[in-house]
C-alpha cells in the first residue's frame, strides 16, 4: 500500500468522523425519547395508542432505512407545502438535518419493540406491590418499571445503538459528508477502492469496539449488587 495514500485516507476520513458521531448521537437521543414513548403507548390498554405504536414499528422496521431516506428528502421536497413551511424545510430541505430525522425516526421503531420486551418482562408481582403500597402510576414507572426495563433490554439496545452507527453511513446518499461520504469522495479522485473503504470500515469497527464496550462495562454496572 501507498503511505501517502494511507496518511491522505486517514486524515480525510477523520474529518468525517465528528459528522457520523453528530448524527449518530442525536437520532439516539431523539429516537430512545420516542421510542419510549412508543413503548408505553405498546404495553397501555389503549387500542387507539398500542394500534398506532403497532403500526408504527411495523412501517419503518418493514422498510428500508435508504428508502426512508429517499423519501423524506427527495420525496417531501417536492410538495409545495413542505417547501413553503419554514420549520418542515429547515429539516426537509437541509441534508444534515434530514438524515438526523430519517436515522431517529427508524431507531424510534426498533427502541419501541426493545423497551416494550423489557416492559412485559417485569414480574407481575412487583407492579402489585407498588399499587399495594399506593405509588401512583408516574411513581411506579420512574421507581420500578423503567428501571427493570433498562436492564434487560440494555444489551439489546446496545446492538441497536451499533446499527445507527452504521446506519449514518447510508447519508452518505443524500450529499451528507461523513466517513462514508468522505470515502465515496476520496475513492471517485484516487479509484483506491480497497484502501480507502477499508480504513472506513476501520474507523467504523474502532467507535462500535468503544461503544460496545461503554455498554458491557454499564451492564456490569447495573448488574452489580446494590445497584
Amino acid at each position: 500500500m501507498d503511505a501517502e495514500l494511507i496518511y491522505r485516507a486517514v486524515t480525510t476520513l477523520a474529518k468525517g468522523v465528528s459528522v457520523t458521531l453528530t448524527l449518530a448521537s442525536i437520532a439516539v437521543a431523539i429516537g430512545f425519547c420516542l421510542g419510549l414513548g412508543l413503548a408505553v403507548m405498546r404495553v397501555s390498554s389503549s387500542r387507539l395508542l398500542s394500534g398506532f405504536a403497532e403500526y408504527y414499528s411495523a412501517v419503518f422496521r418493514g422498510t428500508p432505512l435508504l428508502v426512508q431516506l429517499f423519501l423524506f428528502y427527495y420525496g417531501l421536497g417536492q410538495f409545495d407545502a413542505v417547501r413553503d413551511n419554514a420549520v418542515a424545510w429547515w429539516v426537509i430541505g437541509d441534508a444534515m438535518h434530514c438524515a438526523i430525522l430519517a436515522l431517529a425516526l427508524n431507531t424510534a421503531a426498533y427502541t419501541s419493540e426493545i423497551l416494550r420486551g423489557g416492559l412485559m418482562s417485569i414480574p407481575v408481582g412487583l407492579v402489585e406491590a407498588a399499587k399495594a403500597a399506593g405509588m401512583s402510576r408516574v411513581l411506579r414507572f420512574r421507581r420500578i418499571e423503567f428501571p427493570l426495563a433498562i436492564r434487560q433490554a440494555l444489551p439489546a439496545y446496545g446492538n441497536e445503538i451499533v446499527l445507527v452507527i452504521k446506519g449514518t453511513s447510508l447519508a452518505s446518499t443524500i450529499t451528507v459528508l461523513e466517513i462514508t461520504g468522505h470515502a465515496k469522495r476520496l475513492m471517485s479522485q484516487t479509484y483506491a477502492i480497497f484502501e480507502i473503504f477499508t480504513i472506513a470500515g476501520l474507523f467504523y469497527l474502532a467507535i462500535n469496539m468503544v461503544l460496545i464496550f461503554a455498554v458491557r462495562r454499564l451492564e456490569a454496572r447495573l448488574a452489580s449488587p446494590g445497584r
